[in-house]
């Protein structure tokens, strides 16, 4: 069986790509990847070759497409149940988590978009912006409190929530966002690990300029 393909944006700017790649990564899945450039002008045409969705990240697994971050995660998910904590109760918190994730913090990301080649800057953030940031890291730091044990990440061990908020913790550096500790030694080990470096490391080797989510 051949390997799934992830379809990726810029590695520099797609924070909904980033998220699937880290699940696959940490849970060791195989996989290749195949970059669709933003703005480029066939970008639309592109993509709609593998879904009809229009967006990345899409993963496709012999020749059908499993479209949006999420389902990725819970696809990942099946062939590595580990990427959901054992527990009943933390699984239950993680994806919803990992909902509230998916659905919310648009002032934050409209403020800061990801953007890992940018260097460390803080910048003046709306007042619902700065609601965002302290409802994450009241999220990172209770979840640590309760279910961190055996590990550094939220559920202790690497888990889809996790995934799902690298993007923000790449912003929070970006955007030099200061948190309560617990929340910044939880984002500084997420971008310690080798599939966010690994990305990274691409991402800076990119020459592409994406004018949108560049912020002064």
């Amino acid at each position: 069986m051949a390997k799934p393909v992830l379809i990726i944006g810029n590695r520099n700017y797609s924070s909904w790509s980033l998220r699937p790649y880290m699940a696959l990564k940490m849970a060791e899945i195989p996989f290749d990847e195949k970059l669709i450039r933003f703005g480029e002008p066939a970008f639309g045409k592109a993509i709609k070759k593998y879904g009809v969705a229009g967006r990345v990240p899409i993963l496709m697994v012999n020749g059908r497409a499993v479209w949006d971050s999420l389902a990725i995660l819970e696809y990942a998910a099946e062939l590595r149940p580990g990427l959901w904590p054992k527990n009943k109760v933390a699984r239950h918190v993680a994806r919803s988590m990992s909902a509230e994730m998916h659905a919310g913090f648009q002032d934050l990301r409209n403020a800061c978009p990801m953007n890992i080649r940018r260097a460390p800057k803080a910048i003046q953030l709306s007042a619902t912006a700065v609601a965002d940031i302290k409802r994450i890291d009241q999220l990172w730091s209770n979840c640590r409190r309760e279910f961190g044990k055996g590990g550094p990440f939220l559920f202790g061990k690497f888990s889809n929530a996790d995934a799902m908020f690298a993007p923000i913790a790449s912003r929070f550096e970006t955007f030099a966002i200061k948190v309560s500790k617990p929340s910044d030694d939880y984002a500084k080990a997420l971008l310690q690990t080798k599939a966010f470096q690994m990305w990274k490391e691409a991402a800076l080797k990119e020459p592409w300029i994406f004018a949108p989510d560049e912020v002064d």
